[in-house]
């Protein structure tokens, strides 16, 4: 990835705050058999694995066949997509001075990268799901839980997935955020964007005056 050092991320607690506010990546496998890139839920465990990066954990259909690839360790990249927007050109204070800008996209990303694992134990991918689950109905009026559903139903459930590891081993975030823009310009693109979630990105990082 091209990362000028003016968008680098280098605080590790934003980077996981993005995993884990965006977690359906994209896993990009490359091997002898060529390039997959497949979009899944992960689960971000900060506080696990030696590199102090994280681990990785996700499930996928017992059925697909990327599970077979990952089993021989395969080096993985995990993309995390966050907010993105059009930057017009007409929202600078630098159009009405010179009029030498262009369009641009801001954007927020995250690439972990680990040689990934397959688990296929019971207890695990229970362990998981009861996580995943927890995390994403957490907030809703009438949370969800897997016991919820039929145990047959569930056992059913449970084998007809596996488990997917990945222990972090590069971990680089990238924020273009108009951070190469001056303190007008920012703030002009603070307004045109208004409530859109990348607004919130660039007024974190406003120049002083």
């Amino acid at each position: 990835m091209y990362l000028q050092p003016a968008f680098a991320e280098d605080r590790l607690e934003v980077r996981h705050g993005l995993m884990r506010a965006y977690p359906l990546a994209t896993l990009i496998v490359a091997d002898a058999d060529g390039v997959t890139a497949d979009l899944i839920p992960f689960m971000l465990y900060a506080d696990e694995g030696s590199s102090g990066l994280g681990v990785l954990r996700a499930h996928v259909a017992r059925a697909n066949p990327l599970w077979r690839r990952l089993e021989a360790g395969a080096q993985c990249l995990v993309q995390f997509q966050g907010p993105d927007a059009y930057i017009s050109p007409s929202w600078y204070e630098t159009k009405r001075t010179t009029h030498k800008v262009v369009p641009t996209w801001d954007y927020a990303m995250v690439q972990a990268r680990g040689a990934a694992r397959v688990v296929d134990e019971p207890f695990w991918l229970r362990r998981l799901l009861d996580h995943l689950t927890a995390a994403h109905e957490g907030g809703l009026p009438q949370p969800w839980e897997l016991d919820d559903a039929p145990i047959d139903f569930m056992a059913a459930t449970m084998k007809a997935i596996i488990g997917i590891e990945i222990p972090i081993d590069s971990l680089v975030g990238k924020w273009k955020v108009s951070q190469n823009r001056n303190a007008a310009d920012q703030r002009g693109v603070v307004e045109g964007l208004r409530q859109h979630p990348m607004a919130q990105l660039v007024a974190e990082r406003l120049k002083p005056d």
